[in-house]
């Protein structure tokens, strides 16, 4: 059975973004870096910003169950991107995704998950939920849902490559 079918799954469904890629680390050490460092490997890109030109600095805080993500723009203002769904170290992480200009009722989920290959680490992303962001949303540009999904999917790819060359 595979790490993933032993979890619950999470009440989110809908259109994904899943995109994979192997570092040379073990799952802990995947981990320890997605979580710990991400301020230091986060990149942004023009389509994806959280605000205009600045997706701040992100953190997971407090780390752990019952946590959040947050980021901290240069203006010294903090924004909520998501809570801890799942806290799972070495295995999975999720979180809510939420950009400012969300409304109340809209959200996206990321699930982290982390799997041994050989000497290596799978590190598979899913981003769910796009489907429920309407095309219209400034978050979405006016994309289809496949190119946006197409373009988000490049966007996580580069950011896990990033994160490879932190470990």
């Amino acid at each position: 059975m595979s790490s993933a079918a032993r979890h619950e799954p999470l009440a989110m469904s809908g259109a994904a973004v899943i995109v994979a890629l192997r570092v040379a680390a073990t799952p802990a050490r995947a981990f320890e870096v997605f979580t710990r460092d991400i301020g230091s490997w986060w990149q942004s890109h023009p389509l994806f910003e959280l605000a205009r030109g600045d997706d701040g600095v992100p953190r997971f805080d407090p780390a752990g169950p019952g946590g959040r993500l947050v980021t901290r723009f240069a203006d010294g203002r903090e924004w909520e991107i998501g809570r801890i769904r799942a806290w799972e170290p070495g295995k999975r992480l999720a979180f809510g995704w939420r950009v400012p200009g969300f409304a109340a009722d809209q959200t996206t989920e990321v699930e982290v998950r982390f799997d041994a290959v050989g000497p290596e680490t799978r590190v598979t992303v899913e981003h769910r939920g796009w489907d429920h962001i309407p095309q219209s949303h400034a978050a979405r540009h006016g994309f289809d849902l496949m190119p946006f999904q197409r373009r988000l999917g490049e966007h996580w790819n580069a950011l896990l490559a990033a994160m490879g060359r932190n470990l």
